[in-house]
């Protein structure tokens, strides 16, 4: 009787600098793709941890937000929502800056808030932000289930204007998401390499997106904007892909052809710029952290 061979699988995974010019492994990233679903559950979950809501909060977050705008802005300061409803205009906005401020933010602090995992283990560094962009597709999902609700509830009681409603352009949103996914990511990336060495910026991350809120059309219509500052509202890479959400699900935005080329153009930029940042960065930070 023969004995049952043992048979010994070892793996040996050779790190070596990396020659060319390229952005990213695909190989790689497809190798450690386990690791990446880990990640995105683990964003997931520790988001709200210990809260006594969870993820509730991704619905209360915009609806506060709606509420404040449409109280300080539309009552307050009267500023005016033509043919929609305020809440329905400043929800919808949100919808899209949400997506694109949390990924900007949990991307931003990739390499700080991981330093001690990276001095550890190899893996693709990458991985990291992209579970968070991963990750934050189910708040956005959520939120889109909370503006379909309340879309609902004033289909219900009669929109004041027949013309507002869906549009067939919503079957281009995934493409816009995309955009605003590579959008929060590039911008991310490069705050993230550059908060290896000053740490400032983590300060600045917050306060740049504040004033990146006020100069993108959330709480006013693009059309409301003066002459004088349209063009850098219109410059803005976030602006296109608000006013498209707001046209695709309320019939209420202007997106020219020009201008979505011109956000995408400037999102690839942001795209292939910070990536080459943080692949300079990722190499050296572990010893600066």
């Amino acid at each position: 009787m023969k004995e049952p061979s043992t048979i010994v699988s070892e793996t040996e995974i050779v790190i070596e600098p990396s020659r060319g010019f390229h952005l990213f492994s695909w190989r790689d990233l497809y190798a450690y793709r386990d690791l990446l679903w880990l990640l995105v559950w683990r964003d997931f979950a520790a988001r709200y941890k210990q809260t006594i809501l969870g993820p509730l909060w991704f619905i209360i977050q915009p609806l506060l937000m709606t509420l404040v705008f449409t109280v300080v802005f539309g009552k307050f300061a009267g500023i005016k929502t033509p043919g929609t409803p305020p809440i329905l205009f400043y929800l919808c906005g949100l919808l899209a800056w949400n997506y694109f401020a949390q990924t900007f933010q949990s991307t931003s602090s990739t390499l700080v808030t991981n330093a001690g995992i990276f001095s550890k283990v190899y893996f693709p560094r990458l991985i990291v932000p992209l579970s968070s962009v991963i990750s934050n597709l189910a708040a956005l999902a959520i939120q889109l289930v909370t503006f379909g609700a309340v879309y609902g509830a004033y289909a219900a009681i009669g929109m004041p204007d027949d013309d507002t409603g869906l549009r067939w352009q919503v079957i281009f949103l995934p493409l816009v998401v995309l955009q605003v996914a590579a959008l929060g990511l590039g911008i991310g990336l490069w705050l993230a390499a550059l908060t290896t060495r000053y740490r400032d910026f983590t300060v600045l991350a917050g306060f740049l997106l504040q004033l990146w809120l006020y100069g993108t059309p959330i709480i006013y219509p693009l059309q409301n904007v003066p002459l004088a500052w349209k063009f850098a509202v219109e410059l803005n890479p976030m602006t296109m892909p608000v006013e498209t959400f707001r046209f695709a699900l309320l019939g209420a935005g202007s997106p020219e052809p020009r201008l979505i080329i011109l956000s995408a153009v400037v999102t690839i930029a942001c795209l292939i710029t910070g990536l080459v940042a943080f692949k300079r960065v990722e190499r050296t930070f572990v010893d600066i952290a």
